[in-house]
């Protein structure tokens, strides 16, 4: 809601949105412009004679072979600085690029069209681009943006042109300075290539959850918020922004009250960068992890082990169904990284917030009550066998806990645990002449029975109050505190219209989680909660107080909260 006379909001008031939140963290710095359109001008003409003609073949194969050399160096510099599976995000426009299909129709636009190599190159992407935005699944439009990445890379190798901010002349955008870039999309190229060690934060209009860039900003730690509308043409260069990642709040020009509220917290450094505090004693704070590499995260904080590693997110990252043997790799490179410490596995959760397109997926009505966690593994029983047999390849290095997600009821609980159980008695029985990959020969060839421990998340209503049943089967549990709460009170975590209703302090939450708690105890079942909600000290007290001793927050969040909750 701009308040001046040019359509720019003003700095004279506080100005609140609310958007999507897809990266935690709170940060604040002044506005740099991203320039989406350096494209918007391209020369259109036609080529009609036959040495125009291959002169614009010509450009376009010499713009192509040079946007995958820049591609490759990329790869690599994310491979190292950020990890393996975040690179991987990138393979994925290479193949673009490299996509002899979608090159023939470029080369054809120009022999056959007469269009020079930019007018066939916007053309035939934006095609591609736009049957992928039309396709109603939100994980194959978020694939969209690749599309348009690959496209941006052979038009600026075209027209000799690079990725910049509008405001490169203002002071705060200058190399060195720290912003909050503000654009049009979430791109994975934004995400990393706009010098990460003095980016706070992205807030744009468009950009999923689930989408590439998101994840590269989760692994990075930069917050970002995306789903403001018009927010790239409402600010100008140097504005005071505010980044609420963790609620998706986005506050232009904040105030001084506002500025004093979350000083304490503005002033945390990132978890890469945290100063450890010691550990609260009787009290253990694990790490909340969506990729492998992220494991110096939890390290740099002194996380007392991994409470929720959402295995998920490596195929997500890598854009395809992950095999066995790069499973294990992932889980054992983590296993590793934190020596000896319990870390909780949570299987395959995919379904209505994680659709995937690598996966045969149904067009459901309701998919927040469809096919998801549980349901979904056992529609898929072989991504289920296959993650069972790299877990259990990976436990030779050091005992794991695996968490089965969406459980309902004792009999899901235990019809996805023998599915687990016989992928594990294949694998020992065929280890004698399993032929040894690459893996595999860094692991044991005949592995001895694997030390697994099985729990359940209690994110249902139904399994909360079915709680003391499910724990005659289960090893130990863990309290799903964010889709707990969506559930219970049949309220969506990621839709701003109904954000007052999703809420903590509810009684009936607090009653729910008393009954998992006094099934634990009466059972003598390790029990953990993981979510936002724990992120609270007062919240904290409050689980301590009632006897539960474990939470998992994200590892930014550590710190703070055993500083809050030390000085009670």
């Amino acid at each position: 809601m701009p308040n001046s006379r040019n359509g720019k909001i003003s700095s004279n008031t506080e100005t609140r949105f609310r958007g999507l939140a897809v990266s935690e963290g709170l940060a604040i710095g002044r506005a740099c412009l991203f320039n989406e359109r350096r494209h918007s001008n391209l020369p259109i003409y036609r080529v009609m004679r036959r040495e125009g003609i291959e002169m614009e073949r010509e450009r376009f194969t010499r713009a192509a072979a040079i946007a995958i050399e820049r591609l490759d160096a990329l790869i690599q510099k994310v491979k190292t600085e950020v990890g393996p599976a975040e690179a991987e995000i990138f393979v994925a426009q290479k193949m673009i690029l490299a996509d002899e299909q979608i090159g023939a129709k470029i080369l054809a636009a120009i022999a056959d069209g007469g269009l020079n190599a930019e007018s066939a190159v916007a053309r035939v992407m934006d095609q591609y681009e736009a049957r992928l935005r039309a396709v109603d699944n939100e994980y194959v439009r978020e694939r969209a943006s690749d599309i348009g990445e690959a496209r941006s890379r052979l038009l600026d190798a075209l027209r000799d042109t690079n990725p910049a901010l509008q405001c490169a002349e203002d002071e705060h955008c200058q190399r060195g300075k720290q912003r909050i870039v503000i654009a049009e999309e979430l791109t994975p190229s934004l995400t990393v290539e706009l010098d990460t060690h003095h980016t706070l934060g992205f807030v744009t209009e468009r950009g999923g959850m689930n989408s590439h860039a998101a994840i590269l900003a989760r692994a990075l730690g930069i917050p970002a918020v995306t789903g403001i509308e018009n927010i790239h043409s409402l600010l100008e260069c140097g504005a005071d922004v505010l980044v609420n990642g963790d609620t998706g709040e986005v506050i232009i020009w904040p105030s001084r009250e506002t500025l004093s509220q979350l000083r304490r917290r503005l002033d945390a450094p990132p978890a890469r960068h945290a100063e450890a505090v010691a550990p609260i004693p009787g009290v253990r704070l694990m790490a909340n992890l969506s990729l492998a590499s992220e494991a110096q995260d939890a390290l740099a904080v002194q996380a007392e082990g991994v409470g929720l590693y959402r295995t998920e997110f490596e195929f997500m990252a890598a854009g395809k169904i992950l095999d066995e043997d790069e499973q294990f790799e992932r889980y054992a490179a983590l296993l590793r990284a934190m020596n000896g410490q319990d870390v909780y596995f949570r299987l395959l959760d995919l379904g209505s917030d994680k659709p995937a397109p690598f996966l045969e997926t149904l067009d459901e009505p309701n998919p927040a009550l469809g096919l998801r966690g549980a349901r979904f593994l056992l529609k898929h029983p072989d991504l289920l066998r296959t993650q069972a047999r790299a877990l259990a390849r990976a436990a030779a290095i050091a005992p794991i806990h695996v968490l089965y997600p969406m459980i309902i009821d004792r009999e899901q609980f235990c019809a996805l645990k023998k599915i687990f159980m016989d992928a594990i008695a294949d694998l020992l029985s065929a280890a004698p002449d399993r032929p040894p990959s690459a893996a595999a020969r860094s692991a044991s060839k005949a592995p001895a029975p694997p030390r697994i421990r099985h729990g359940v998340m209690f994110e249902t209503p139904s399994a909360c109050l079915d709680a003391r049943e499910l724990f005659t089967e289960a090893d130990f549990g863990s309290i799903g505190a964010n889709d707990l709460i969506q559930y219970l009170f049949a309220v969506d975590r990621d839709n701003e219209h109904v954000a007052d209703d999703y809420r903590a302090d509810r009684s009936a939450l607090w009653k729910m989680i008393e009954l998992v708690i006094a099934a634990s105890h009466e059972t003598k079942r390790p029990l953990s909660l993981c979510g936002e909600m724990a992120r609270a000290p007062k919240v904290l007290a409050r689980l301590v107080a009632l006897g539960l001793k474990t939470v998992s927050v994200n590892p930014r969040s550590i710190p703070e909260l055993r500083r809050s909750f030390q000085a009670k």
